[in-house]
């Protein structure tokens, strides 16, 4: 037995080594990205709509006047942000003023530890708010970077979770978004990759939604010149 294995390692031995070239990664996947921005947003679209996100085009400008009309649509009676977060407070602005959709929906700052409202957090809140850091077409996926003014917990335990997404930080794929983001110099403690609504199957391959987080993933694209795809 002993013998057999040192013969074959002793061929393995006397394979002459060759100095192989790395594949140029770079170059491959240049040809393989689509510069078209427009294209991006597009793909990205269809993407998340394939795995049952909806998908919402807006202004810049007019991104919470749409949350809150889907909220009231969905009969949304908590929202979860982000203490102190730019948008938690922009959405807090529109929902108190004269111009806000009617609605009796309660904008509820992520503020205090896990351990003294978790039955609060799992019981009370209908839905979560979240910025994408970034997205990629190629997969629909939303790149979300977690930390403490939006920790994971927001974008993980809420029936319904909504996105805000800036259509120019869509890049084409992955290795386009960790390069041109300079992944290798810094990385959150946690990174989510959000590419649909939480779903799972049992042995006969039947679909069910929200078994493991939120049954419904609502994104909404904000355009900076106001357009829409």
């Amino acid at each position: 037995m002993s013998t057999t294995r040192e013969r074959i390692l002793g061929r393995l031995r006397s394979v002459p080594s060759a100095d192989v070239a790395a594949p140029a990664v770079d170059a491959w996947y240049a040809s393989q990205e689509d510069d078209d921005a427009s294209a991006r947003v597009g793909k990205l679209t269809a993407a998340l709509e394939a795995s049952h996100a909806e998908v919402h085009h807006c202004a810049s400008r007019d991104w919470s006047s749409v949350v809150l009309r889907i909220a009231e649509e969905k009969s949304l009676r908590t929202l979860l942000v982000g203490a102190g977060t730019p948008h938690g407070e922009a959405l807090r602005r529109q929902n108190d003023s004269g111009n806000a959709t009617k609605s009796d929906l309660q904008i509820v700052d992520y503020a205090a530890s896990f351990e003294t409202w978790r039955e609060r957090l799992f019981e009370n809140i209908d839905a979560g708010l979240s910025v994408a850091h970034s997205a990629i077409a190629e997969t629909g996926s939303l790149i979300l970077w977690t930390g403490p003014s939006e920790p994971r917990l927001l974008s993980l335990v809420p029936p319904v979770h909504f996105v805000l997404l800036d259509v120019d930080r869509i890049h084409a794929t992955l290795y386009a978004a960790m390069q041109t983001e300079r992944w290798s110099a810094g990385l959150p403690t946690n990174v989510l990759l959000v590419s649909g609504p939480s779903k799972t199957a049992d042995i006969q391959q039947t679909l069910a939604y929200g078994a493991h987080g939120p049954r419904e993933l609502v994104v909404i694209l904000r355009h900076a010149d106001g357009g829409a795809s």
